[in-house]
């Protein structure tokens, strides 16, 4: 199996470590030190949480302030729309921001935060079984 690291660059490598704790993801102590944390999200997908002067050595070029617009949404499956509101809700009482309403096409259910480093990042559950059979019914919402 593929294993994916996203890199994101951290303002505090521990006030970082300790939102994604509190969202209930661990730190690997093993890829951690001062300026680097890391968030284990599944056996297969790790966030390297990067300070800025760390993250620097990694890239070309400066490095973008993610506050100052958005470059990427991540986005977290759940098991069940209550779970998307219980991680949601966690991390609002993190210290993570609101970014967009919840969004709820019937089949699809999804709430979004930013992280206080301003990365956005969506939580989202899917009904496979009452996805649109593609025969070109428009989701609610969606551009035409």
């Amino acid at each position: 199996m593929t294993a994916i690291f996203i890199n994101l660059q951290v303002r505090d490598a521990q006030a970082a470590r300790t939102f994604w704790n509190g969202l209930g993801y661990p730190t690997d102590e093993k890829w951690a030190d001062e300026r680097t944390s890391n968030a284990t999200i599944s056996e297969h997908i790790v966030l390297m949480l990067l300070e800025t002067e760390r993250f620097a050595d990694f890239v070309t070029g400066p490095v973008a302030d993610a506050a100052a617009g958005t470059r990427a949404i991540y986005c977290l499956s759940a098991d069940s729309r209550e779970a998307v509101d219980a991680l949601a809700d966690k991390a609002l009482a993190s210290g993570g921001g609101d970014w967009q309403p919840a969004q709820d096409h019937g089949f699809m259910y999804g709430r979004s935060f930013t992280d206080p480093d301003g990365h956005v990042w969506e939580v989202m559950h899917m009904d496979l079984s009452a996805v649109p059979s593609g025969d070109g019914e428009q989701l609610a919402g969606a551009p035409a």
